[in-house]
């Protein structure tokens, strides 16, 4: 304990920037389980969507889409997701994968679903990225 002691006081800036990497891991999981998102990776979500009948939305922004879009995604921009949750009812009972850029964006989908009481929602696990990494088909509208 005393060794303890003697590091702090010879290095204060290590071990305030220790207790800072802590104190953002801690924020970092308590806003992933805040969500209440299921993160999935693509061989998981390729699952859902063919034995599980889920439907893919995609919450990226109009300009970010124009790329393509995961087959049979529906598209419901993040930033409107709260006034269209009326179209979304209907797959309530369904499994929801969320899909953004990168997988940021739709763990706040995710939240906002949750709330709105959808139960089955997941977030994939790095997003549009992870999907054409996988050079998994895309459709283009």
């Amino acid at each position: 304990m005393a060794r303890l002691i003697e590091f702090v006081g010879n290095h204060p800036l290590h071990f305030v920037a220790l207790g800072v990497v802590l104190v953002l891991i801690a924020w970092v999981e308590w806003r992933r389980l805040r969500q209440g998102a299921q993160n999935v990776g693509i061989p998981q979500a390729v699952r859902l969507i063919n034995d599980e009948d889920a439907v893919v939305i995609d919450v990226r922004e109009d300009a970010e889409t124009a790329g393509g879009r995961i087959p049979n995604a529906k598209h419901v921009p993040l930033s409107v997701l709260r006034q269209r949750l009326q179209e979304l009812e209907r797959y309530r009972d369904r499994p929801v994968i969320l899909v953004c850029r990168s997988g940021s964006r739709s763990g706040s989908a995710a939240s906002i679903l949750r709330k709105a009481g959808f139960e089955r929602v997941y977030n994939l696990k790095g997003g549009m990225l992870a999907w054409e990494n996988e050079n998994l088909p895309k459709a283009r509208k």
